[in-house]
């Protein structure tokens, strides 16, 4: 699986650390920086790439890593075909996919260490869509809404 990661300065030394154990696990990384730590960056710049990158079906899913999660996730969120969500359990990182087939796991380096950041990434890459009537019924009612947004019809 090809997965996007980028970080702000809040969420760089965690980026890295997981990167690194992602490649080892197989796990093909296309890193969207930062690629060294600059204490002034914008988590909105690395958000975008991921969440373009995943959005375009350059990769299956995103990972984005700031101090709190909270930012990063509210940016990628603006991108159409982006369901990205903050989870600091594994319940929902892995309910998150099954049931609203989230695409881009937003983490607070400042909340979560590398222990647990290894078991919410886990639970997220290896849940499935379930493809469940209610949830497709659920997930096209949010497609729905995002494309009527983005048109102007709201």
């Amino acid at each position: 699986m090809k997965i996007a990661i980028g970080a702000d300065h809040g969420g760089f030394l965690l980026k890295t650390e997981l990167s690194q154990w992602l490649q080892e696990k197989g796990y093909q990384i296309q890193d969207y920086g930062a690629k060294q730590f600059c204490d002034s960056d914008d988590y909105p710049d690395f958000a975008t790439p991921v969440g373009k990158a995943v959005a375009q079906g350059k990769t299956q899913r995103g990972i984005i890593i700031c101090g709190s999660g909270v930012g990063a996730c509210v940016a990628a969120n603006k991108i159409r075909g982006v369901r990205a969500c903050i989870c600091h359990d594994t319940f929902s990182a892995r309910q998150g996919v099954e049931h609203d087939n989230i695409n881009v796991l937003c983490l607070g380096a400042r909340i979560v260490g590398i222990s647990l950041t290894k078991e919410l990434v886990s639970a997220f890459l290896e849940a499935a869509f379930s493809g469940e009537e209610r949830h497709r019924r659920r997930l096209e009612k949010v497609i729905k809404l995002e494309m009527d947004y983005c048109e102007g019809k709201n």
